[in-house]
């Protein structure tokens, strides 16, 4: 199991925590919007520093991205696997032509 998929699956075990006891537990108690919400916001940060250049603080902020996705997808009831399996399945075909694919 590879550092995501521990991140996933302790996000999943979350769900069941007390929103008190747990930053995750809180957001997931929030509900899906919230959860959304705060991986937007994330994902600012990172396109900040990605313009700022500053390579630390990308990383930092990367995390956290990749961190709210995974609670935004659990929020859903997407399981991470389920997104590995698409990136799988797009494997090997050019971006052009699985954008293309995606417009018919």
């Amino acid at each position: 199991m590879n550092t995501l998929e521990r991140l996933a699956a302790t996000i999943e075990a979350r769900k069941s925590a007390d929103p008190d006891s747990s930053w995750t537990a809180r957001l997931l108690a929030q509900g899906p919007e919230k959860a959304a919400e705060k991986f937007g916001e994330e994902a600012i940060e990172a396109i900040i520093e990605a313009v700022r250049d500053d390579r630390a603080a990308l990383a930092r902020e990367a995390a956290d991205v990749l961190y709210h996705l995974l609670v935004m997808l659990a929020a859903r009831e997407v399981r991470l696997a389920d997104v590995l399996e698409e990136l799988e399945r797009r494997e090997g075909t050019s971006g052009l032509a699985e954008k293309a694919a995606r417009k018919g």
